[in-house]
């Protein structure tokens, strides 16, 4: 049987600071067939970037097991792409190098990844851009470039930890149906971490809801909307029905109990 693109088996994690001790996740369990898009939502606090840090290879848990398309990614970044909440944009970088920094740090020669960035400039919307500096792109600019930037790093995962969440309304209705546009003939695996219930019914196969710390998945809501998505599918009657169930699950999250993923 094909391992699982994404899988995390009874993580938990303590962070401990200034004498205080605090249980971030707590027996986490999470199972991402290849070329899903999977989103968790839950309350802040609950251990959301926490999952994504450590299938990032970027924070080892204090036990349970990480892995990446069936490797063990505990303390090995470079597995999956992952974007974090902030652009993180190098300001020294212009628009090209910026994009190409991702690729050119997971091994790819540095005049090879400006070519492939060069080259999905107009597919991301950054045509006529190459050679701008971050500071003279807007905030939508900013966010393309840097899903470009982990677009371009050789790994069929992808972590992206709200992407969207520091965007206002308008942009953001845009990002989320630019973001389908670009995946819609690509068989990435994608795990969105987002505040935006919305967002995560309309751009999701599946949602997984996590309670409040220590932050474990209590319910699992597949979301089989038609794609492509338009933006008007959030005003449909199952849409706005599934937002409502999604909402409950997050009231009460506390207090329901956890849920096993399906296996892969």
């Amino acid at each position: 049987m094909t391992a699982p693109a994404i899988e995390l088996r009874d993580i938990a994690h303590t962070f401990r600071a200034r004498g205080r001790s605090v249980l971030a996740v707590d027996g986490v369990e999470l199972s991402v067939e290849a070329g899903r898009f999977v989103s968790i939502v839950g309350p802040s606090g609950c251990g959301k970037t926490t999952l994504l840090r450590i299938l990032a290879g970027l924070l080892v848990p204090e036990s349970g097991a990480a892995e990446i398309r069936g490797e063990n990614a505990v303390g090995r970044p470079g597995l999956a792409a992952y974007m974090p909440q902030k652009d993180l944009l190098l300001p020294w970088r212009k628009a090209l190098a910026n994009a190409s920094l991702g690729a050119e740090i997971a091994g790819v020669a540095p005049g090879e990844a400006r070519r492939r960035a060069a080259a999905l400039f107009e597919t991301f919307g950054l045509t006529g851009f190459e050679q701008a500096w971050p500071s003279q792109l807007s905030g939508g600019m900013r966010q393309r470039l840097a899903l470009l930037r982990t677009f371009l790093i050789p790994s069929d995962v992808m972590l992206l930890d709200e992407p969207f969440g520091a965007l206002d309304a308008i942009t953001r209705r845009q990002m989320q149906q630019w973001l389908q546009g670009v995946l819609a003939n690509d068989n990435r695996t994608v795990l969105l971490v987002t505040h935006d219930v919305e967002e995560a019914l309309l751009l999701s196969d599946e949602v997984y809801v996590m309670s409040q710390r220590p932050g474990r998945m209590v319910e699992r809501v597949e979301s089989n909307f038609p794609r492509p998505r338009p933006a008007t599918t959030v005003t449909t009657a199952a849409f706005v029905e599934l937002k409502a169930e999604l909402l409950a699950a997050l009231d009460t999250s506390g207090a329901v109990e956890p849920v096993t993923p399906p296996l892969a």
